[in-house]
């Protein structure tokens, strides 16, 4: 690869699994030689609630990864938005982030990049491809070119199956299952090819 893309992978996760897609994606860009950057949003969820539940609880603890900025945002050249579904959409954390880009998207800063998601749910139907659809419909209104995992290879064509982006079931049933891990990297990857060639353009 010519040039050293910038990747950023910003995500909500409240037990640790969009997280670890998160974490993936970023390995996959740094294999063909991207600079990235893991960033999380601010949780908003009450007290009570992540109380409620030890492993959201232990992760928000836990987590180590920075808080994300608009200005990591106009730093990358890729972006990958990442959030557990929510009722078939993306949590109410990162749609806060991502409703304090207006000034960015008025200045035009978030067009011309690349923009791609992630996600994961706790039931095989439960709306992942529909969450990443929705987080797609952002880079709509930024002008971002968006990039689906698609089939680069047949690992995700055989396994992970997800062409939107990549995606995990997160169950005790499908503990031993790791094609979403492979899934990310990929994605990671392909990211970094496409916003180095994207960054090379042109385009007023």
């Amino acid at each position: 690869m010519g040039s050293s893309p910038k990747i950023a992978i910003i995500y909500y996760s409240a037990t640790g699994n969009v997280a670890h897609l998160a974490h993936n994606i970023a390995l996959g860009a740094q294999s063909v030689g991207a600079q990235t950057r893991v960033l999380r949003v601010q949780e908003t969820a009450p007290p009570e609630a992540i109380s409620s539940n030890a492993s959201w609880q232990n992760f928000t603890e836990h987590s180590t990864d920075d808080l994300a900025r608009l200005e990591d945002l106009v730093w990358a050249d890729g972006i990958a938005f990442g959030s557990p579904t929510r009722f078939g959409g993306p949590a109410s954390q990162l749609k806060a982030f991502l409703d304090t880009t207006g000034s960015l998207w008025a200045t035009g800063a978030l067009a011309n990049k690349v923009g791609t998601a992630f996600t994961s749910a706790s039931t095989q139907h439960g709306g992942l491809e529909s969450t990443i659809l929705a987080i797609n419909n952002i880079f709509y209104h930024w002008g971002t070119l968006i990039m689906p995992l698609g089939y680069p290879n047949e690992h995700v064509r055989k396994h992970s199956g997800n062409p939107y982006g990549a995606s995990h079931f997160a169950s005790s049933r499908n503990a031993d299952d790791t094609s979403h891990v492979k899934a990310a990297f990929s994605q990671g990857e392909r990211l970094a090819h496409v916003a180095a060639a994207f960054s090379r353009l042109e385009i007023s």
